[in-house]
Formats: C-alpha cells, sequence, structure tokens
C-alpha cells in the first residue's frame, strides 16, 4: 500500500493532493452551505480559461489565469439574487457554460488541442514538481491562516445564506469578498496541478459526505478533511498500482467514500425509525 512512497513523484503528487484536497474540502463546507456548488466549477473552468488564453497569445501562464480567475471572484462575490424566481446557482451555471465554450475555442486552436482539453479537466498531478508543491503550499497555508481567524465571520455568513436570510448582507459584503477572492486564489493553483474536475470533486465531495455523517458542525469540517486526505491517498495508489490516470482515480474514491456516506445515512435512518416506532 506504502510502496508509491519510494518513487520521489508519488510523493510530489501526494502532498500536493494532501495540501489542496485539506484547503478545498474546508471551503467546500461552506459552498455547500452556501448552496453555490457550481462556483467551483465556474472558477476552475475561468482559471482554465486563462491558461488557454496565455497559450493562445504565448504569455502569462501565471498571470493572466490568476487575473482572469481573481476578477471572476470579484464579480461573483457581488451576485445577490433578489428575485424569487432565480437562484444563485443558475447565474454561476450560465458563466461556466460560457468560459467552457470559450475555453474549448482557444484550445482547439493550439498544436495539442485534445490532450490539452483532457489536461484542463483533469491535470497532471504525476508531473507536479517541488516548486509547485510548495507554492500551493504557502498559499494554501496563507489562505487558511485568514479562515481560521476570522472563522467565526465566514461561519455566521454561511449560515445567513443556509437560513435564507443573505439577501440582508446587502450588494457589498467584505467578508463575502474575502471568501471569494479566497476560493478564487485557492482554485487558480489547484486547477493547475488537480485539474477542474478534480478540484470540484475536492470542494464538494467531502463536505457532502461528511454532512451525511454528522450534524455537528465542527466535526463535519474535521470528517470534511480526512475523507480529503483518504481520496488523494487510495486514488493516487488505484492509479500507482493498476495504471489509471490519476485525477481521474482520486474522483472517483471520493465518489466511493461518498457512496459509502449514503448508505451510512440511510441504515441510520432506518434504525431511527425503528426506534422510535418501538418506543411508541
Amino acid at each position: 500500500m506504502f510502496e508509491m512512497f519510494q518513487l520521489p513523484f508519488m510523493v510530489q503528487a501526494f502532498a500536493a493532493a494532501v495540501i489542496t484536497g485539506i484547503l478545498l474540502s474546508y471551503l467546500g463546507v461552506h459552498v455547500v452551505g452556501r448552496g453555490i456548488v457550481f462556483v467551483d466549477l465556474a472558477l476552475g473552468q475561468i482559471s482554465s480559461l486563462g491558461v488557454a488564453f496565455a497559450v493562445f497569445i504565448g504569455t502569462g501562464l501565471t498571470s493572466i489565469p490568476l487575473i482572469f480567475t481573481l476578477s471572476g471572484a470579484l464579480l461573483m462575490s457581488f451576485i445577490n439574487i433578489r428575485d424569487k424566481r432565480l437562484k444563485q446557482e443558475a447565474i454561476i451555471g450560465i458563466l461556466y457554460a460560457f468560459t467552457s465554450a470559450l475555453t474549448v475555442l482557444l484550445i482547439s486552436k493550439t498544436a495539442h488541442g485534445d490532450s490539452d482539453i483532457q489536461e484542463v479537466l483533469f491535470g497532471n498531478i504525476l508531473s507536479v514538481s517541488r516548486q509547485q508543491t510548495m507554492a500551493i503550499g504557502i498559499v494554501s497555508g496563507a489562505i487558511l491562516l485568514v479562515q481560521l481567524i476570522f472563522f467565526r465571520k465566514f461561519l455566521s455568513l454561511t449560515q445567513s445564506f443556509e437560513n435564507g436570510v443573505n439577501h440582508l448582507i446587502g450588494i457589498f459584503n467584505i467578508w463575502n469578498f474575502i471568501f471569494y477572492i479566497s476560493i478564487g486564489l485557492a482554485i487558480v493553483f489547484a486547477v493547475r496541478v488537480n485539474g477542474v474536475i478534480p478540484v470540484f470533486s475536492y470542494l464538494i465531495i467531502p463536505a457532502v459526505s461528511a454532512i451525511m455523517v454528522t450534524k455537528n458542525k465542527k466535526a463535519v469540517l474535521i470528517i470534511a478533511m480526512l475523507i480529503s486526505i483518504l481520496g488523494g491517498f487510495f486514488g493516487l495508489n488505484f492509479s500507482f498500482h493498476y495504471d489509471f490516470p490519476a485525477g481521474s482515480s482520486i474522483v472517483v474514491v471520493l465518489g466511493g467514500i461518498f457512496i459509502l456516506a449514503a448508505v451510512y445515512k440511510f441504515i441510520r435512518g432506518i434504525t431511527n425509525k425503528k426506534q422510535i416506532s418501538n418506543m411508541q
């Protein structure tokens, strides 16, 4: 099970998976609580659009995706739907579809169009360098530090979304802005390594699985981060032993954990109903 750690590139891949997984799963608890699960896909795709545009013009492979993603995060922080017939997810979904189409158009003009699209979607975590891992670690550490220092502020804002009173926060809220910038920074670095789909999976699956397992908010955060670590470890193991793509393997393992959590919740629900009926 631990044979993969004999190879330096697997160690780097696991380190990158753990760092991005912990950060994204933490942010994911807030994303799921706010009901904006498309935000990751949209920002991830905006980041990929930045990469495609940089490749197309032949410069700015780091700066342009960063500018694109932070601009997208800023735009999304201002989205505050007041019309009850519309949902925030619908607007974010439109942004995702639009940027996806633009990305494909730009990539289609590159020399390796099909392979480039595959890498945008699932990344190439096995080729991550030590410098990339260190950069991701520094950015992730800074984001988590901000999130922990102002934990109550972000939690209160998320609870306002859960309680359906988010319309009271106004057009611009500094904590909402910082939250979106945090997601934007996390995604722009994570997508370069993991790809859009694994990043989305890290953001959503651990959070949803943890919510299915417990109702305790602090326990949800801890369990979500543990699930992301397990997903990265067993996903890379699966890829290593059976020669499957690493990104896809991690997503499949995370999906398997979600199924187990769903089964646990179903069994627990039946057990609780039986206990209630016996008490009556």
